[in-house]
């Protein structure tokens, strides 16, 4: 149980390190994703004031990125599985 924290531990700092010193690499990658989250909310900003122009506007809306989450937990599973190969030989 102990080994499993200290690698949980260990983990997390690394991908800390990685989520905070990967846009450092690519920084106009991270511009264009910035400027597309921007754009995204603006547009349901505006989306929001006409509907509630018009009367009828949804009680709830939801912006929930399914596909980008499919894609980094198929990706983290296949570095997993290949991490824990080659740690266990």
């Amino acid at each position: 149980m102990q080994d499993f924290l200290i690698q949980s531990l260990v983990a997390s700092v690394v991908l800390t390190v990685l989520i905070n010193v990967v846009p450092r690499f690519f920084p106009t990658q991270t511009k264009n994703v910035e400027r597309k989250l921007h754009d995204k909310i603006e547009e349901a900003f505006r989306e929001d004031d006409i509907r509630r122009e018009s009367g009828n506007r949804p009680r709830i809306k939801v912006f929930f990125p399914w596909k980008a989450m499919l894609v980094i937990s198929i990706v983290l599973t296949v570095l997993l599985n290949v991490i824990g190969l080659f740690v266990i030989r």
